[in-house]
């Protein structure tokens, strides 16, 4: 079997390219950019990956998990908080939950955090 060198080349190309357009391409440029202490466009990464993922809910936890981080970094705790009880809330089986939940008692031991003191608009 004989392939073209042009068609190989196109072809790779195009799997490049999916991968980049792609949910996942997304959220490791929002890794990248938060390890870089960017969280501006940690957050336009995580936008965009949202937009690309709707159709893949188990990459949710993930996204909030990382917008949890983004807002601890900005300092904005109680929202952090909120997005850690979400991922607890709607995905309690997945290792995000598990991950969030640390995030809760860390937030508790740096004085963050009171999990006795109800966050409005709290739904139970």
């Amino acid at each position: 079997m004989k392939f073209s060198v042009p068609l190989l080349l196109g072809s790779f190309m195009l799997v490049l390219t999916g991968c980049a357009g792609s949910p996942h391409g997304n959220i490791n440029k929002a890794w990248r950019a938060y390890d870089q202490g960017d969280c501006q466009q940690a957050n336009y990464q995580l936008s965009q990956a949202e937009r690309r993922s709707r159709s893949r809910a188990h990459l949710q936890p993930e996204i909030s998990l990382l917008r949890g981080l983004c807002l601890e970094r900005q300092a904005l705790y109680v929202d952090a908080v909120q997005t850690y009880r979400w991922i607890i809330r709607q995905h309690p089986s997945s290792e995000y939950a598990w991950r969030a939940g640390a995030r809760l008692e860390t937030l508790r031991q740096l004085g963050h955090h009171d999990p006795d003191t109800p966050l409005p608009p709290e739904k139970r």
